[in-house]
């Protein structure tokens, strides 16, 4: 059975805020991708785990978009919200919004789709327990 989360405002929704740093630069001075899926990655499990306060783990990762290269000197916004919830498994649903760091300009850069999977101390899949923070 999977259902539609109708009402996301009562689930909970990750935010993080990272900088891009020179670091993070890929060899074409944007901002280096396998970093980006880590940072998304992390927020999409921060998500799953606070929904249902159970063990997660990543199943399936899938319509990444990268929307615009993201540059050096900004500050990411990496927001997850939970877009629907099985007898097993959640979607989620994680968008990256760039802030330039000197002005009030922000836009939507990257957004992917994670699913996750309830599993015991063995990573053997367990029912959710849906376990809402309201």
């Amino acid at each position: 059975m999977t259902k539609q989360v109708e009402n996301s405002e009562s689930f909970p929704q990750t935010q993080q805020f990272k900088v891009v740093f020179p670091k993070h630069l890929n060899s074409n001075g944007t901002f280096f991708g396998g970093e980006a899926m880590q940072w998304l990655d992390e927020v999409a499990f921060i998500t799953a785990t606070r929904y249902t306060r159970q063990r997660m783990i990543t199943v399936k990762i899938g319509n990444i978009r990268f929307l615009k290269p993201i540059l050096p000197d900004t500050i990411l916004e990496i927001a997850g919200k939970i877009v629907k919830a099985g007898n097993v498994k959640l979607l989620i649903k994680v968008e990256v919004f760039s802030e330039d760091m000197y002005s009030q300009r922000r836009e939507k850069m990257m957004e992917a789709d994670f699913v996750f999977a309830s599993c015991n101390e063995e990573l053997i899949p367990v029912l959710l327990k849906h376990n809402a923070t309201t």
